[in-house]
């Protein structure tokens, strides 16, 4: 756990140059050219290594891209109704649907809305083959390695008594009747070896069943952006398997998408001191950073100085763990000044919540090669009231 309450890593990359003056606050500022970057790379891995490659819409949802994203990937993954609806109105390509548990009153909506349904059990794969086959659409089963790589229990696919996937000592000919794939979700920000190490694991209990499935997926977690990543090592990887089984290949990249693309921009609002320095902010940890306090970590700020003057940031919500983190200044802070948290395009954006009243922040597009900003959409009392009785 110590490990996760580090600086998450950021680029700050072209936002250096980005005036915090420009957008209201609270803000989150996406860059399209970093976003381009990223979906080039996760082209090119898809182009040499013949893989389907699928935008998570979990991690990163800002339809607002979606034709730059749909002229790089093959489509996207939803968890639910609401995102598969989102995927096929507002993106080009596959849907491929994953959820722990459907509904019967939404499950022919989804079925209309996907191309592959994936099930968390066997049981709910029974239940709803058939709406599946009659439709003609791809049926999935997700299945628990048994082979755990995460670092944090509660995010590992893989812990004890989990609840996502089959686990795969249960599976059998009964279980995958009417499978055409199987998928596994098993990775959080992490490189390739630990998708090797898996598929090493996990591989002489699969094959008997492998020459009857028509694809594998192998979730997302995959920091495929990142710039220490062993892409090389990952298109070898799915062109071997692809070749040695005769099946496609499916990865669900979502914070790979937006890895470093975003910033969240706040302001000062007061600066108390109670035995050390305060800050008082609009950004909010639990509404607006919520994985600051599920995780934890640490996100990093732009520009923090390595000495100087320190300051525990925390949001203006009433709950008294709404702390950020301790942040270092070269100059002291005044009322008003503006600041911004790195790598926040992904996950942070999808997350938001209006507890306490505390307003959403705004989202705006920016491009840092023509320095072009547009305003996406801001926030107003209604989204809050309407969320409301």
């Amino acid at each position: 756990m110590a490990e996760m309450m580090q600086t998450q890593a950021g680029d700050a990359g072209a936002f250096t140059s980005f005036d915090l003056s420009r957008v209201p606050t609270p803000c989150f500022v996406v860059d399209t050219q970093a976003i381009e970057r990223n979906l080039k790379i996760l082209a090119d891995v898809k182009a040499r290594s013949g893989a389907h490659v699928l935008s998570a819409l979990k991690a990163f949802s800002m339809f607002e891209v979606a034709p730059l994203v749909s002229r790089y990937l093959d489509g996207v993954c939803a968890s639910g109704l609401y995102e598969a609806k989102l995927g096929r109105e507002e993106y080009e390509g596959e849907v491929a649907t994953f959820c722990a548990g459907y509904k019967d009153s939404e499950i022919d909506q989804i079925i209309t809305l996907s191309d592959h349904m994936i099930f968390n059990s066997p049981s709910q794969k029974a239940r709803f083959l058939a709406k599946c086959q009659e439709a003609g659409v791809s049926v999935g089963l997700r299945i628990n390695p048994l082979h755990s790589e995460g670092e944090i229990p509660k995010y590992d696919p893989c812990a004890p008594c989990s609840r996502l996937g089959t686990p795969i000592n249960q599976l059998d000919d009964e279980v995958l009747d009417g499978v055409d794939g199987l998928h596994m979700h098993t990775l959080c920000e992490q490189g390739f070896e630990p998708l090797a190490r898996t598929w090493a694991a996990i591989e002489p209990k699969l094959a008997s069943y492998l020459p009857n499935l028509k694809w594998l997926n192998f979730g997302g977690g995959h920091h495929i952006t990142r710039a220490d990543y062993d892409r090389d090592g990952l298109i070898e990887f799915i062109k071997n398997i692809r070749e040695k089984y005769q099946v496609d290949v499916y990865l669900e990249p979502g914070e790979a998408v937006a890895l470093d693309a975003g910033i969240l921009v706040g302001e000062i609002l007061d600066l108390p001191h109670n035995v050390m320095d305060l800050a008082i902010t609009d950004i909010s940890a639990t509404c607006h950073m919520p994985d600051v306090i599920e995780a934890p970590y640490r996100p990093a700020l732009m520009g923090e100085a390595e000495s100087g003057h320190t300051y525990r940031l925390g949001g203006p919500s009433c709950l008294a763990g709404d702390v950020i983190g301790d942040y270092t200044w070269d100059v002291p802070l005044q009322v008003g000044d503006r600041f911004a948290f790195l790598d926040q395009a992904h996950y942070s954006m999808v997350k938001t919540n209006t507890f306490n009243g505390v307003p959403l922040p705004a989202i705006a597009l920016w491009n840092s090669d023509t320095d072009t900003l547009k305003m996406v959409r801001e926030f107003s009392y209604d989204d809050f009231k309407n969320r409301l009785s």
